[in-house]
């Protein structure tokens, strides 16, 4: 092979090398992405060092739903997080002694923990609230472990339960 040979055929390993590259560019920045589950939030659920995969794509043709894991920056801080969608605009919810009620009916959660089922913490107990328009309510199923829409605070210290539909980057899809 001459010399000439190889550099085309070197300039075109190069070229497919960058068109993949920015092929999983896009496909990281728009599509889906990797992630790792980094707290016992979503224990037993998810278990810390969990990889999943983030789908970006779904909730550009629908809302997210009840009962789905999403991952979304906090409203109250900087933090990214993963919690499980228990409520919906339009619901009206709220926690009884651990127990979610949800549009009047004690719900049945086979996927929440309690770590400290005896104790009484912030957040077991919140009244009743309706879920208003671009909002939801999230919960982690290690419910004694997270930091959550029952727990959240505005700068004034009074509860702000409401995840904003912007806030939320997508749907916890795969894990492994």
């Amino acid at each position: 092979m001459s010399g000439e040979d190889q550099g085309v055929s070197l300039g075109r390993f190069l070229q497919l090398v960058l068109i993949g590259v920015g092929l999983f560019g896009v496909w990281h920045l728009l599509i889906a992405e990797s992630i790792v589950i980094a707290s016992a939030s979503m224990e037993p659920t998810l278990k810390v060092g969990t990889y999943a995969l983030l789908d970006k794509v779904t909730f550009l043709f629908r809302s997210p739903r009840r009962g789905e894991i999403v991952v979304f920056t906090s409203p109250v801080g900087t933090e990214e997080f993963t919690k499980r969608i228990i409520a919906v605009p339009g619901d009206t919810i709220e926690l009884r002694n651990k127990k979610v009620v949800l549009n009047g009916a004690e719900q049945s959660e086979p996927y929440a923990r309690f770590s400290r089922p005896e104790e009484r913490l912030v957040g077991d107990n919140l009244p009743e609230w309706k879920v208003p328009r671009n909002c939801y309510f999230v919960l982690g199923d290690n419910r004694d472990e997270s930091n959550d829409s029952s727990v959240w605070k505005d700068a004034s210290k009074s509860p702000a339960p409401c995840l904003p539909a912007k806030n939320v980057r997508g749907l916890v899809r795969g894990f492994f």
